[in-house]
């Protein structure tokens, strides 16, 4: 780590709680959803006669988004305009929420065929924040947050859980907006300053930077350090066991 990353993680020993996102920075979840993602827009772009689906696709427009904000940025980029229809719309193709359900169908296999478990260095950060008392809540776009702790093994950790179900209830905008972050620091009855948002996206790490956290700490699983930083990350690790020493 270099000089700066040292001296930013040290406020890490003043915050009260670590808000974590949960995809990328808890449980290599992305590769699930890369997957999935793949898996509805590989054929269905093929079908509209529009440019292949490729991996970068999903980090220009669709990573850290909720699910219809992704499937409406990729198809913005591909000039394919649909209906939005409405949440409930059955899983298919002739809306943006028909196709962010069939999405979620996707997931659903890739998570059951392949299961998921998380990072080791995560892991260890996470159960070394909570032995020195910090609080820890989730704060995810994604709607398949609790499915996903369990599989992993690590529900039992988070009292507070802010997802894509919960944005969705409460009328609150995703990312890159702050809202659910600050929902988090709200329901663990702390203040925006007292609390660390931990990130992998671009989009995570700019609502950390916009909410005016305390700290915003960027992980670089393949987006780039230089670009969180330039974000709004005020750390950037390629690994949370990196930090474990600057814990309280």
């Amino acid at each position: 780590m270099t000089e700066t990353v040292l001296r930013d993680a040290s406020r890490l020993q003043t915050a009260r709680a670590l808000l974590f996102d949960l995809d990328g920075v808890l449980t290599p979840t992305v590769e699930v959803h890369m997957r999935a993602w793949a898996r509805l827009f590989a054929p269905y772009l093929e079908a509209q006669g529009a440019a292949a689906y490729t991996d970068d696709d999903y980090y220009l427009s669709i990573d850290g988004k909720p699910r219809v904000d992704g499937v409406r940025s990729l198809l913005t980029s591909r000039g394919i305009t649909l209906p939005d229809g409405t949440a409930d719309d059955p899983a298919g193709e002739d809306t943006v929420w028909a196709l962010g359900n069939r999405k979620n169908d996707a997931f659903a296999a890739e998570l059951a065929e392949n299961g998921v478990a998380p990072y080791p260095g995560s892991l260890d950060f996470l159960t070394a924040a909570l032995a020195a008392g910090y609080e820890v809540a989730v704060v995810s776009s994604s709607r398949n947050a609790e499915p996903v702790l369990r599989a992993a093994g690590i529900r039992d950790r988070f009292e507070v859980i802010v997802d894509g179900l919960v944005a969705a209830a409460e009328g609150l905008p995703g990312k890159p907006a702050p809202d659910t972050y600050l929902r988090a620091a709200e329901l663990l009855g702390l203040t925006a300053d007292e609390c660390v948002v931990v990130e992998d996206a671009h989009s995570g790490v700019q609502a950390g930077r916009d909410g005016a956290f305390g700290l915003v700490v960027g992980i670089d699983r393949g987006v780039g350090a230089q670009e969180l930083l330039d974000s709004g990350a005020d750390v950037v690790v390629e690994d949370l066991d990196e930090l474990v020493a600057s814990l309280r």
